[in-house]
This record gives C-alpha cells, sequence and structure tokens, in this order.
C-alpha cells in the first residue's frame, strides 16, 4: 500500500501544509490520513507522486508572426516573443492548430473578449445577456468534481486584478463571462483571488475565513511570522528526518518567509503610498504581484494542497499600460493595431513580456524537487494561453497556445507541433482524462482526444 506523506503542523491558529517527504511515513505521529484505494490512482504519476494540472490565461491574443516558430517538430528555432523560454525548452511544447469556435461571433455581432476569455475552459457559447448567466461548467471544475476530496482544496483560482460577476461590460455580455474563466456550473463563475495575502491566508491559515482574518490580525500585533508558530514543532521534526528531507525542508520554509515578507513589504509600501486605490497585500509592480502569485501557486502544488489550478493574468479587454517596459498606451487599444508598425512592435513587447513572466515561473517549479526525485514541473501539465488569437482581428483559431511540463513523464516535450484545426475542447479533454476523469466522453464542441500530447 503506498504510504502517506502529507502532513500538517499546527500550532497557535495556524496551519502550514508540508512538501512530500520521504521520511513521514504512514503510523508517524505527524503523519494524516488519506484516502485508499483505487481513488488513489486518480490524479497520480507513475511514480505515485501527485499530477498537477493548471491553467494559466493572458489577454488579447499575440502577434502571430512574432509567436510561431517557422518549422515544426524538434529542430524548430524560437520566435521572436518566445525566446526568452529557451531554458526550458525541454519541458514544453508549443502547440499550434487549437481553436475555439465556441468563441466566434456568429449572429451575436461583437463582444469577442467576453467570449474569448469566457469560453476558454468551457468551449461552449455564450448567451448574450448582461444579466441572464448561461455558460458552461469549465474544465478545471471537471477534474476539481473527480479528485478535489483528493486535497484540502478541491481547486484553486487565482488572479491579478479583481474579478466581476456583474454588470455589462464587453458589447453586452455580462462582465462575468470577461472576469471569470472558471465555471462552478453554466450560472456561477468560481470566485478568484486576486489579493496575495488571502491566498497565503487560505493556504497556510486555519478555520474559516473570518477565523483566519482573525489570525492575520494577531499576527499584525504581535508581528511575527506565521512560521514562528511552528517552528519548534518544526525543528524536532527536522531532527527524525533524512538528511535530503531536512534539505528539502528548509528550502521549503525559506520559500514560505519569503513569499510572506514580500507580501508584508507590498502591504507596508500600500498603506503608505496606495492605501485608497490598492488592496492590501496587492503590490504596486503588476511583475512583482504576477510573480507572488505564481510563487503560491508553487506552494500549493508542492504541498500537495490542491492539484488543479487557474490563474487569470489579466482579463481579456485588458486596457492595462507597461511603462515599465516603455509601453504607456493600454494593451486593448495597441492590439488593435490597423497594422501600424509602431502599434505592432508595442504589442509584441508586451507578449514577450508575458512570456517572460511564464519562463520564470516554470524555472521555478523546475528547481523544486517532488517527493520521487523529479521536480514539481515534471510531474505537472501546465496550460498556457490567450483566448484571442490575433488581437487585431479578433480570431480565435490558431489560438496562442504553450504546453508545460512533462504530466510525470507521459508527454512529448521540446517540440512544437500544429494540431491543425483541432478543437481546444479536445486538449482539455486529453488532460482531464490524464488527471483521472476518463469517464468525461465529450466536453463542450469537443470530438475526441488528442492521442499525441
Amino acid at each position: 500500500m503506498n504510504q502517506n506523506r502529507r502532513t500538517f503542523l499546527r500550532g497557535v491558529g495556524a496551519a502550514i501544509a508540508l512538501p512530500t517527504l520521504a521520511s513521514l511515513k504512514t503510523g508517524s505521529v505527524l503523519a494524516s490520513a488519506m484516502p485508499v484505494g483505487a481513488e488513489k490512482a486518480l490524479a497520480q504519476t507513475a511514480t505515485g507522486a501527485p499530477l498537477r494540472t493548471a491553467f494559466l490565461y493572458f489577454p488579447n491574443g499575440a502577434i502571430p508572426s512574432a509567436w510561431w516558430p517557422e518549422s515544426t517538430g524538434k529542430e524548430y528555432q524560437f520566435s521572436e516573443t518566445l525566446e526568452s523560454l529557451k531554458p526550458v525548452r525541454d519541458s514544453i511544447q508549443i502547440m499550434g492548430g487549437l481553436d475555439n469556435v465556441s468563441a466566434n461571433p456568429g449572429p451575436d455581432g461583437g463582444g469577442d473578449h467576453a467570449r474569448g476569455g469566457g469560453t476558454f475552459l468551457t468551449n461552449v457559447r455564450l448567451n448574450k445577456s448582461s444579466t441572464d448567466l448561461r455558460a458552461g461548467v469549465s474544465i478545471d471544475q471537471v477534474i476539481a468534481e473527480k479528485i478535489g476530496h483528493l486535497t484540502r482544496l478541491p481547486s484553486l483560482e487565482l488572479s491579478c486584478e479583481s474579478d466581476r460577476r456583474s454588470g455589462s461590460c464587453d458589447s453586452g455580455y455580462s462582465c462575468a463571462y470577461q472576469y471569470n474563466i472558471s465555471w462552478k456550473t453554466p450560472t456561477t463563475p468560481m470566485a478568484s483571488e486576486s489579493n496575495p495575502r488571502l491566498v497565503f491566508e487560505r493556504l497556510f491559515g486555519a478555520g474559516t475565513p473570518g477565523q483566519r482574518l482573525a489570525n492575520l490580525k494577531l499576527r499584525r500585533s504581535q508581528q511575527r511570522s506565521v512560521l514562528d508558530f511552528v517552528m519548534d514543532d518544526a525543528k524536532k521534526m527536522q531532527q527524525r528526518m533524512q538528511r535530503t528531507d531536512r534539505m528539502k525542508l528548509d528550502e521549503y520554509f525559506t520559500s514560505v518567509r519569503e513569499i510572506e515578507s514580500r507580501i508584508e513589504r507590498a502591504e507596508r509600501h500600500g498603506d503608505v503610498e496606495t492605501e485608497a486605490q490598492t488592496p492590501e497585500g496587492v503590490p504596486v509592480s503588476y511583475a512583482e504581484h504576477m510573480q507572488m502569485m505564481f510563487e503560491l501557486l508553487t506552494l500549493a502544488f508542492q504541498t500537495d494542497s490542491t492539484r488543479v489550478a487557474t490563474l487569470c493574468l489579466a482579463h481579456d479587454g485588458s486596457n492595462r499600460s507597461f511603462s515599465e517596459i516603455g509601453v504607456v498606451e493600454g494593451h486593448h487599444e495597441l492590439s488593435h493595431h490597423q497594422n501600424k508598425q509602431d502599434a505592432i512592435d508595442k504589442v509584441k513587447t508586451i507578449d514577450r513580456w508575458y512570456v517572460q513572466q511564464l519562463g520564470k515561473f516554470l524555472q521555478r517549479m523546475e528547481e523544486v524537487k517532488d517527493e520521487d526525485g523529479h521536480s514539481l514541473l515534471h510531474n505537472s501539465q501546465i496550460m498556457f494561453g490567450s483566448g484571442n488569437a490575433d488581437g487585431n482581428r479578433h480570431t480565435h483559431v490558431n489560438l496562442p497556445i504553450i504546453m508545460a511540463g512533462q504530466g510525470g513523464g507521459d508527454m512529448s516535450t521540446g517540440r512544437y507541433v500544429d494540431y491543425k484545426e483541432t478543437p481546444l475542447a479536445n486538449m482539455h479533454m486529453t488532460l482531464a482524462h490524464r488527471m483521472g476523469v476518463t469517464d468525461l466522453k465529450r466536453f463542450g464542441d469537443s470530438t475526441g482526444t488528442v492521442g499525441d500530447v
């Protein structure tokens, strides 16, 4: 029988989920129970390590000519936009030819940004209304429904901006469509969290949201790190650990301390500089905010707090400017470049910046070792993409998609493959099957699974 290697340190209102450690065996006073039997094969790699799935969304498509390599296969040369992914070449696939026709206008006319984001993980046409929501269940929630009971959190929904679930946003579509990529039911989007402090509390706090808030106030009043509550127990546990596990635990504690310190620095800066405009815990810097959310996602996977997650980097149609990289105009405004070279070059700069942030995250996932000796990235399947292809023309075919991770060793990597007019839903269904949702026979507008991934 597989040994349970999940444990929690508890103390003074805090719970710290630990990384998987070989030293922690069933029967240890520090080990906790986990479902046994056939269910344990769900969302696992061949070595028994957890298999994780994440969906990362970036807005407004990309400049196609700068995104796609010139040739397919393993000998491809990186394109201008994707060049920063060279360090993780062996862990990614560039996927062409994936279409989401459910986002096409049809008789509904305008609203491509709402449709692009709202259907990216559902592949079901939206009801065009600001009040009568009708979408579809997103693939992350299909997976969570099947395997969510195996972890503390069935799924994790993150964002780098506050979500909206009411009002009219894009040509008569509800803001809920445009701001939410994860849907529990056809009428209920999953609330995403953009405040790193609250995400941290959810992952490492204890009790209800109200209790977590009380814990937060307690820590602030005492000016103590959350780890100080449990460090004595950790030190005692370390004495009984194998050397490799002691090193892993030290690295893990350092990561948790660092991210809490970054959150606290962001809060202090916000209190001083942007108290009225910035929610507590959200950095002023977009890059810092994004990397903080990536780090929290890494910790969630590292501690097996969840095995499925979404992260919306910005809603489709976002008009954020990027003055820190020399682009003062809004992203959405520039994406309608009308073939003006200056605007195209600025969109390329933004596209490269988003891919660079992805690259940093993937390298971090590669650094963190899992219980089977492989990296977190090796034991993951991570889709990075947008619901629009060419932002200037609002197309939804040949979407810019990158798949990262080896899926525990089952995925082909280090290549650019063109799937040629394949429904994006086919890829979603394939990922779900690998997570153990083998009874899923149809999803959205799927026509089957993708055999070569």
